[in-house]
């Protein structure tokens, strides 16, 4: 049996492909590791509602019951959210073991860049990619995320990397790995809650047609995929500084309480939204809605030129 045979497609997404009608990947960790019960659901939901109204069809990718499912049904993405952090979180080294178990999880950006290329799909909407953690240099804890960017061939779309990051060294191991970044519509690498990190990228695009022309050769030239920089939406933004503050009391408590590894991630999140009054979960799911917008309409310009 090939990996390919591990694959189950929704109803929805099984009919998309049979029409070769647009299609947009999306994570589950947004559901299982991201956010609070029933918000995680509520954010699921709505972003799998923007990307139809933007013309495509939402392929939310996990792992139930060893099966690498492309599309969730309402009551399946209900479920996970449910388990709310009591389920694994699946980077692609954890896909054989979970699948082997007939187990269930959430799978991250690297997971889910890996089986949305086994399914033939081009692109793929998150909020933040993974990156190099701060304190790396003692720890070396750097995300799957960036080496899966620089293997798989899916464009992904994101608000950059997450701001509990060390963002330079981020930027730093991506260029090292020969990942393209192309910044829509901004000449600064944005840090996720923040539009700009105060690192300059090297190539900016203005147009879905262009960027979409620049998915395909990413896809033909290789190795990896396109990772496009899309700021969170002015309007819910927030203020650099302040939220560099935030992160920075909630990474000292992470260290002092020992949290490190996949725990870090969330636990770094949870305490921001926190401390900041929960501002920072409003910009999350802004942010991640942005990007599904995008991505959404980066679909429908590449259905037109096979």
């Amino acid at each position: 049996m090939g990996v390919a045979d591990l694959i189950d497609y929704s109803p929805e997404v099984a009919e998309a492909r049979a029409k070769g009608s647009p299609l947009v990947a999306l994570e589950s960790t947004i559901v299982t590791h991201g956010m609070p019960y029933p918000r995680n659901v509520e954010t699921a939901q709505a972003v799998e509602d923007v990307v139809r109204a933007f013309g495509a069809t939402p392929a939310t990718i996990a792992v139930i019951n060893g099966r690498f499912r492309v599309g969730l049904s309402a009551k399946e993405i209900d479920g996970l959210g449910q388990l709310s952090g009591g389920v694994v979180k699946a980077s692609r080294r954890d896909l054989s073991p979970v699948a082997a178990r007939r187990g269930s999880a959430g799978t991250t950006v690297a997971a889910t860049m890996f089986v949305a290329q086994l399914a033939g799909i081009e692109i793929f909407a998150t909020g933040g990619i993974g990156g190099v953690h701060r304190g790396a240099v003692e720890t070396f804890d750097i995300s799957a995320d960036l080496v899966e960017l620089s293997r798989t061939r899916v464009a992904v779309v994101s608000a950059g990397a997450k701001s509990i990051l060390d963002i330079e060294k981020t930027l730093e191991f991506l260029e090292t790995q020969g990942v393209a970044i192309v910044g829509y519509r901004c000449d600064e690498f944005p840090a996720f809650y923040a539009r700009s990190s105060g690192f300059r990228i090297e190539h900016r695009c203005d147009g879905l047609v262009d960027l979409a022309r620049m998915i395909r050769l990413q896809r033909e030239i290789g190795p990896g995929g396109l990772l496009i920089a899309n700021p969170v939406p002015e309007a819910h933004a927030l203020e650099e500084a302040m939220i560099e503050e935030r992160i920075a009391e909630a990474v000292a408590e992470a260290k002092e309480q020992g949290v490190s590894k996949k725990e870090a991630t969330p636990f770094l999140l949870r305490r921001v939204v926190e401390l900041t009054g929960g501002r920072s979960l409003e910009a999350n799911v802004a942010l991640i809605k942005n990007n599904a917008i995008l991505a959404a309409q980066l679909a429908v310009e590449l259905a037109k030129a096979p």
